[in-house]
């Protein structure tokens, strides 16, 4: 299947779509419509996204399917809610200093560190 495109391939601007169409009778209806926040996520976004809910929010369910640990879901759970909460200050984003401390105290892995690192703005 082709995902919609939700952002413009050349300036990254929010797209719209502008007109549909039925397959049946052919009503044609053109307006402004917005997109599903669901349809802002990446595929590897959306597929853990079916895993969370097939396993009803349990993170050890999740863990065992997709062969990742704790740290690993809690920073993919948060990278979701920050794309879907585009529009709001994101409560996630940690400083460098913060990421360092938890790399310290064994909470996260180096490549997590990487993640949460490359996340920064």
């Amino acid at each position: 299947m082709i995902k919609i495109l939700t952002k413009c391939p050349v300036c990254e601007g929010n797209l719209k779509a502008v007109k549909l169409k039925c397959e049946t009778c052919g009503t044609v209806i053109e307006n402004i419509f917005d997109f599903p926040k669901l349809l802002k996520l990446s595929k590897e976004q959306l597929e853990f996204v079916t895993v969370f809910l097939k396993s009803w929010g349990n993170i050890k369910d999740v863990e065992r399917e997709l062969g990742i640990f704790y740290p690993t879901v809690r920073l993919k759970l948060d990278q979701i809610v920050e794309a879907l909460n585009d529009d709001i200050p994101s409560k996630v984003k940690t400083s460098r200093e913060e990421i360092l401390n938890r790399i310290e105290s064994g909470e996260i892995s180096p490549e997590e560190a990487v993640m949460l690192l490359n996340n920064l703005k």
